[in-house]
């Protein structure tokens, strides 16, 4: 299992709000495992100073990331429906030019630095995870797409990514379409973006259940 370092100071997202969205209810029968994907090229190579759940704004500066803000929710449960409570989450992404904050990555010197880029948190004893980043952008080669890990207190780990329902270079991704050979698998990988009305203007919001097999 992998071993993540200590939690940066703040845990909990800036925009506590996304508590007044609804979550989906997630039932027992018929539930089907968040496929695995490819961890990919650009997990970071090191961890940013500022790694909590607001990636679209990095401690220190008073400047927003470019891009449109997403504010992603869920909850880390397991196919009986059971909350995975103390779960580490992580997700990492390109900022909204296309460019990770990563050494192998062309360009690396043109990226948006008050983009974090990558945040992780611990799930609380209901399974629920929060973060506000961005909405995901395409880059040569690949639809847009959230990546993310999960590690479970009993040792578990799951490597998968998030996608833009309806995008139409889904179909187009190998990554994709190999995760999303059953329409339960697509539910469990596109997110619906909707609008974060009440919480943040301009923003979008998804609730998207990880479902551990």
């Amino acid at each position: 299992m992998t071993r993540f370092p200590l939690l940066a100071r703040r845990t909990v997202l800036a925009g506590a709000g996304l508590a007044l969205l609804p979550l989906a209810p997630s039932f027992a029968a018929g539930l089907v495992a968040t496929p695995a994907q490819t961890e990919g090229p650009f997990y970071p190579a090191g961890f940013p100073a500022d790694m909590d759940g607001d990636l679209v704004q990095v401690r220190g500066q008073a400047a927003q990331a470019m891009g449109q803000v997403l504010h992603l929710q869920g909850r880390v449960i397991d196919l009986a429906g059971g909350a995975r409570g103390g779960a580490m989450i992580e997700i990492w992404q390109c900022d909204a030019q296309g460019i990770y904050d990563h050494p192998r990555q062309s360009g690396r010197d043109k990226r948006d630095a008050a983009f974090q880029g990558y945040g992780r948190m611990l799930v609380d004893a209901g399974g629920r995870y929060s973060f506000r980043t961005l909405k995901p952008v395409a880059y040569p080669g690949r639809t847009p797409h959230i990546h993310l890990k999960v590690a479970t207190a009993d040792g578990r780990m799951l490597t998968s990514q998030f996608y833009v329902a309806g995008d139409p270079q889904n179909e187009r991704d190998g990554i994709f379409r190999s995760a999303a050979r059953t329409p339960a698998q697509r539910e469990r990988i596109e997110m619906r973006l909707e609008p974060a009305s009440g919480l943040e203007p301009g923003a979008l919001a998804t609730t998207m259940d990880i479902v551990i097999g």
